[in-house]
Formats: C-alpha cells, sequence, structure tokens
C-alpha cells in the first residue's frame, strides 16, 4: 500500500484570506515503511512574509525571492503524489492550503476523501493528552532534537515515524514463524503454558543424585490398601459451625 505523509508551511493560517503556501515535504511509504522517495519545495508566495510566520518557520522573503511559483512545480507535485492516501498533522489545514493553490494554478483539486489526519487519530488514542506534534514524538520516543524550528520535509519525516508508530505498522509483513515466542523470540525449550519457563532441574549439593522412587503403584510388594475412617470436621456456613463427617 502507497501512502503520502506531508507537511506545509505557509504565510499565514487562512488561504482565503490571501495567505500562500510557501514550502511543502512529502515522504512516500510503502506498506508503511518509507522507501526513500521524497519531494521538497520552497515557492515564492507573490506577497510578505508576516513576522510572525518567519517566527514560527524561519523562511524569509529574501530567502523565498528567487524561488518559483507554485504552479511552476505544480504538475511534479501531483504526479508525486499520485492517488495515493494522503497524511498530514491537521490534514484539513494542509490541504485547504494546497487545493487553493492548485485552483489558482488551474489544476484539479486534491480530494478531500483521500485526507487522514493523525491529529484525530491521536485524539482517538489519547483523549485529553497533547496532541502537537512535539507532543506525540515525546509521547511515542521519537528523536526531535535536531527540529528547531518548523521546516516541512523535516516535519514530514518526524510525521512519517510517529504515524508508523501510532498505526504498528512496522508489524506489517512480519508475521510470526513457526517455533517463535510472543515476541518473535524463539520459544524456550520446556517452556510453559503463558510463556513461563520450567524450572530448572536442581544441581549442586544437595540435589537428588538418584531416580526418583516409582509411584506406589509399581513398587512390589504393592502396598496394603488404606481403610477409611471416620473423623470429625468442621463447616461453617454463614457463621454457623455444624459438624461433618468426611472420610480420608
Amino acid at each position: 500500500m502507497r501512502e503520502i505523509i506531508f507537511d506545509t508551511e505557509t504565510t499565514g493560517l487562512d488561504p482565503r484570506s490571501g495567505h500562500r503556501l510557501v514550502e511543502i515535504g512529502c515522504v512516500e511509504l510503502i506498506d508503511r515503511r518509507e522507501s526513500g522517495r521524497t519531494f521538497h519545495a520552497y515557492f515564492h508566495p507573490e506577497r510578505d512574509m508576516p513576522a510572525e510566520a518567519e517566527a514560527v518557520h524561519g523562511l524569509s522573503i529574501q530567502f523565498l525571492s528567487d524561488k518559483p511559483l507554485f504552479a511552476e512545480r505544480a504538475d511534479e507535485l501531483l504526479a508525486f503524489l499520485g492517488d495515493a492516501p494522503m497524511v498530514a498533522h491537521n490534514a484539513a489545514f494542509d490541504f485547504g492550503f494546497i487545493n487553493a493553490e492548485l485552483e489558482r494554478a488551474g489544476r484539479p483539486l486534491l480530494d478531500m476523501t483521500r485526507m487522514c489526519c493523525t491529529v484525530q487519530m491521536a485524539r482517538k488514542l489519547h483523549p485529553g493528552a497533547k496532541h502537537s506534534l512535539d507532543a506525540l514524538c515525546t509521547r511515542y520516543g521519537i528523536d526531535r532534537s535536531h527540529r528547531v524550528k518548523h521546516g516541512a520535509l523535516l516535519d514530514a519525516e518526524l510525521l512519517a515515524h510517529l504515524y508508523i508508530e501510532m498505526t504498528g505498522g512496522r508489524q506489517i509483513g512480519l508475521g510470526l514463524s513457526a517455533g517463535e515466542g510472543v515476541k518473535g523470540g524463539p520459544t524456550p525449550e520446556g517452556a510453559r503454558r503463558g510463556g513461563r519457563p520450567a524450572p530448572p532441574l536442581p544441581v549442586g549439593r544437595g540435589a537428588r543424585r538418584h531416580p526418583p522412587p516409582p509411584p506406589p503403584s509399581l513398587r512390589w510388594p504393592p502396598p496394603p490398601p488404606r481403610t477409611p475412617r471416620r473423623a470429625r470436621a468442621s463447616c461453617r456456613i454463614r457463621g454457623h459451625t455444624a459438624p461433618a463427617i468426611v472420610a480420608r
């Protein structure tokens, strides 16, 4: 199964207010494993860069001044995306900006049914917890020490690792072979049901040096049969003690 994990950086929060896409990063997964193929591009926004947006991703208008317009690389982006499902963190935001740019460039829009949102996944898996990319990377033990500012390709790579962990994708295609235990290792010889190994035989001083005696049914001459005798015992019923006759 082919999936695309992606992230974007923009000049603001709403494309309907004139904000533009300035960076996109995509990572290809095949059967929940990174294939090594990526798509990454910067775009000239044809407008200024607000200071608050630059503080998030560090992309200045000076840096973007010689970058291509989105329309110049739209076909290359669409070819990479193909018809694969697309996974993003807060996916509605990213889909909104990509479709706004595609519409401006006169290209077909992305079908929203392709959208998979890891924020919604995290809310179901961890209700009440923090669902930011940083918080989820910490929860799943994903190293993000190199993430100083937001970057589309870097964040897409982190999100790919997170998505794999959240969906258990590392186990796809890794079926247990015959003779393997629950954790994938060989079952120890003599293991009991429930995964706990049988206790070892005694060794050293005090260990039994001879085989145990045979059970009574195999002894010769056989022992005399035991005659049941009557004995008194007690049983408690709702706090009262009553005599009971048992054989032993």
